[in-house]
């Protein structure tokens, strides 16, 4: 396959993952900062956040976008339970929630030992029906994503919120900005995104990788990446354990042994991103102003 403006081909691996023929698609343009895409097979649709402008957007695959929720509380990442449910972390109201079959919005974590969370930002949920996210401080840094304010923690944790009792763990602690986080595809790995160097240039621009132990201990922590351009913010892992990254210049692909494999060049800076479409082989990436879409050859691990 000859050289394309859209790919950067760093190992053999990535042209077994990528489609020749495929065209980058822009599906919306139009937001203010494109986030958090979530995908619902059964309803035929992609919800994703344009946090500045206070809104959820609806996409569906005959070309329409209509308005999900307004106002959205400055909601970040998005993802499903496994009753299928939408669970939202949102920076205005610095909380996590579960949107209910009928509409009605659940809290399910504001606070940790007594202090308000500082933005919770991106969410998954785990086959045990434990809901993990990350709370940087972004969504009260300033009014443009939320409302500026002190953080009450003095760190910016990760945590696990049990589904039986309800309890919320702190389960990483050191991060300086965690972000993105997704699970391998047998739960056996947990990959959170730090960060760091949006807003200072010698932090951390890598992802790290946890062994899962029973019972939601996270143990062996150890950086699995490095991202070259911009820095890591959503990422999600596909069916052979490949982990796909937001980045500056694009989506980058790391093999499961921390190897960069190769890149979808996008023409903004790429925030968030899903698998999604009726077989899962379709990547919908949020990138700055725009909602685009790209087809793969590979299916994305999440559930439901």
């Amino acid at each position: 396959m000859p050289e394309s403006p859209l790919y950067e081909i760093h190992d053999p691996r990535f042209r077994a993952l990528i489609v020749e023929s495929a065209a980058l698609e822009e599906l919306h343009s139009g937001c203010r900062w494109a986030e958090g895409p979530v995908w619902f097979d059964d309803a035929q649709q992609l919800l994703w956040s344009d946090i500045p402008n206070q809104r959820m957007l609806r996409w569906t695959p005959d070309g329409q976008v209509s308005v999900y929720r307004y106002p959205s509380n400055f909601a970040n990442g998005h993802t499903r339970d496994r009753q299928g449910r939408l669970v939202s972390c949102e920076h205005g109201t610095r909380r996590v929630t579960r949107t209910e079959p009928d509409g009605t919005v659940t809290m399910l974590a504001d606070s940790f030992e007594g202090k308000r969370l500082n933005s919770p930002n991106d969410v998954v949920v785990h086959s045990d029906g434990s809901i993990w996210f990350t709370d940087p401080t972004y969504g009260i840094l300033s009014d443009y994503e939320g409302y500026k304010t002190a953080p009450e923690l003095a760190t910016r944790n990760v945590y696990r919120l049990d589904a039986v009792s309800g309890a919320l763990t702190a389960v990483v602690s050191d991060f300086l900005q965690p972000n993105g986080l997704a699970f391998s595809p047998d739960e056996s790995r947990l990959y959170i995104a730090d960060s760091g160097a949006s807003h200072d240039d010698t932090a951390p621009r890598h992802i790290r990788v946890f062994e899962v132990e029973q019972g939601g201990t996270l143990i062996n922590g150890r950086v699995f990446c490095h991202i070259d351009k911009g820095i890591p913010d959503g990422l999600r892992v596909d069916v052979d354990g490949n982990v796909w990254s937001s980045a500056a210049d694009g989506v980058h692909c790391f093999a499961a042994d921390g190897t960069l494999i190769g890149k979808i060049l996008v023409p903004q800076v790429v925030a968030n991103l899903t698998f999604g479409g009726p077989r899962r082989n379709r990547l919908f990436i949020t990138a700055t102003q725009s909602l685009y879409s790209i087809y793969v050859t590979v299916a994305g691990a999440s559930r439901p």
